[in-house]
């Protein structure tokens, strides 16, 4: 008969120094701006380590991994910020890191992930979300970069990632967000807009209920939700749909009770978070999985003391740095979300020593208090 436990990688019994149980604030501190020290080769070379296997050597394996540069400075950038580090502004000059976002935008309103990249969704998120750490959202054009997302709805109200590719949910997440920042989510109501004239001419409008009713499509029998109606239900697009929903304040949409169930299923015997069933545990989806659970105030459906184990026997205690699974070579993308991780988790709270920690917002994957700043859009509750 087959076992269909939730079976992930011996990570459950391997042997781990006690020291492993203690959070390296100082070391992730320093691993996470040595990237941020380095040439841009050797960023994109420490981004590009996102599976946490062999480290990437020059040349080709980092011209194809220079395309995740935006994210990798939000996913470092935001870490250093939950930690509440301030030092980045003098290792990385907040102007100019500014400057560097702007220069990857394009005539066409979207953001390339690095200079030369052709315009994303996704970066297009990534440049905003630095922008509104760094206090200069007021530098871009909104008009502009919201007729960029515009027209990356189609007409089923789902969004694609550029003007080539493919309809996902984890679009819709990005659309809807990019516009929370631009303050422009009821921008269908306004009557300052124009229409689409026939001619093509006019203001694009992005019609936010049709992406509500797009991502309420993708939802399955499970309470999950895939990347197109009718797709597997997967942690990483469940996040994105919930969190679009959340945007928009249509969390009615969703069946809590049931998603809540299959997200706490996806809990491996190590105690880490798996993405899908029969799937190995990775620490990225301790933000995937506990975001949707915290916006649907169901963390505790968990065992989250497993799950901080987990956790925190991915560090690198020699360089710092958070790999996906214990022994793994540690990487900016699963330091980051293994951070947030532990915020959700509320592994900082009310302990002297993480006194100057932020919380995350598991809507927006930023401080908290910066959402605040930011006046982003929170929903009802379920």
């Amino acid at each position: 008969m087959a076992d269909f436990l939730n079976k992930d990688d011996d990570s459950s019994r391997q042997q781990v120094p006690e020291e492993a149980l203690n959070f390296k604030e100082d070391k992730h501190v320093d691993f996470i701006l040595a990237l941020c020290r380095s040439s841009p080769e050797e960023a994109i070379e420490q981004a590009s380590k996102l599976e946490g296997g062999d480290k990437v050597g020059g040349g080709f394996e980092q011209l194809m991994m220079e395309h995740l540069r935006m994210s990798a400075v939000y996913w470092g950038l935001t870490a250093v910020c939950i930690m509440g580090h301030e030092e980045w502004t003098e290792v990385m000059g907040k102007e100019k890191l500014v400057q560097w976002v702007l220069t990857c935008q394009h005539s066409n309103g979207g953001f390339g992930g690095s200079e030369d990249q052709d315009p994303h969704l996704l970066y297009t998120l990534s440049a905003l979300q630095l922008l509104g750490i760094c206090d200069a959202l007021d530098r871009v054009d909104s008009n502009q970069v919201y007729s960029y997302v515009a027209g990356l709805q189609q007409v089923d109200g789902s969004f694609v990632g550029d003007e080539w590719g493919e309809v996902d949910t984890r679009f819709s997440y990005c659309a809807l967000y990019c516009l929370a920042l631009l303050g422009r989510l009821s921008d269908i109501s306004e009557e300052s807009l124009e229409k689409i004239q026939p001619d093509g001419s006019g203001q694009r409008v992005v019609d936010v209920a049709a992406a509500a009713e797009f991502v309420a499509r993708c939802t399955n029998f499970d309470g999950g939700f895939g990347c197109l109606p009718g797709a597997e239900s997967h942690a990483g697009q469940i996040f994105c749909c919930v969190g679009a929903l959340a945007i928009v304040n249509r969390l009615d949409l969703v069946s809590s009770d049931l998603l809540g169930w299959w997200l706490s299923e996806r809990q491996c015997d190590s105690g880490g978070l798996n993405g899908r069933p029969e799937k190995q545990a990775d620490v990225c989806y301790s933000w995937w999985i506990l975001s949707a659970l915290s916006i649907l105030k169901k963390v505790n459906w968990i065992n989250c003391d497993g799950l901080i184990s987990f956790i925190l026997k991915c560090q690198d205690l020699d360089d710092g740095g958070i790999s996906d699974r214990p022994g793994n070579v540690a990487d900016v993308f699963h330091t980051f979300f293994g951070i947030a991780g532990l915020s959700l988790l509320g592994y900082f709270d009310g302990k002297s020593e993480y006194s100057s920690f932020k919380k995350i917002n598991p809507i927006y994957a930023l401080p908290d208090d910066l959402v605040q700043k930011l006046r982003l859009p929170q929903p009802s509750l379920v």
